[in-house]
Parts: C-alpha cells; sequence; structure tokens
C-alpha cells in the first residue's frame, strides 16, 4: 500500500536548487529518508523502503549525504569494543 501526500512549496528554493518540480518530487523521498535515518527515527531498512531502494543501495548512498552508515554514539561505540 502506499500514500499520496501533496505538497505546496514556493518556487523560489526550487529555483535556488536549479531543480524542476517533478526531479524534486522523486529526490524528495530520499532525502527524507536519509534525514530520518540520521537522527535514528528510522532503521536503515525501513528508510530504504520510504526511499524506493534496497537496504544495501540505501546505506552505500549515505556516504553522498555525510551520513554514516553506523548509527552508534561514543559511548554505544565504547562499549562495544570493551567488549570485543
Amino acid at each position: 500500500m502506499t500514500v499520496t501526500i501533496t505538497l505546496d512549496l514556493p518556487e523560489e528554493p526550487l529555483l535556488s536548487l536549479k531543480t524542476r518540480p517533478d526531479d524534486f518530487a522523486r529526490e524528495l523521498p530520499l532525502l527524507a529518508a536519509v534525514k530520518l535515518y540520521e537522527l535514528g527515527r528510522l532503521s536503515s531498512g525501513r528508510a530504504a523502503q520510504l526511499a524506493g531502494m534496497s537496504r544495501v543501495e540505501f546505506l552505500l548512498i549515505l556516504g553522498r549525504y555525510q551520513v554514516s552508515p553506523f548509527q552508534l554514539d561514543a559511548g554505544s561505540l565504547a562499549e562495544d569494543v570493551a567488549n570485543a
């Protein structure tokens, strides 16, 4: 099942991005998925689903947006190293 969402956006940001509305509409789910993953609100699998791609593709694309595929904070990482 899919859900349709309609957004009213000002034209100026799209002009600044030098993108057409249909191109931006195709990119927006990926941008949302990356940010929601970065914030820890979606798992990589669900974010990939939102972006319309496989989990592996999604994880590989994260670097383009300077987002790490590893969602551990410093404390969790230190704990994992100590337990290794």
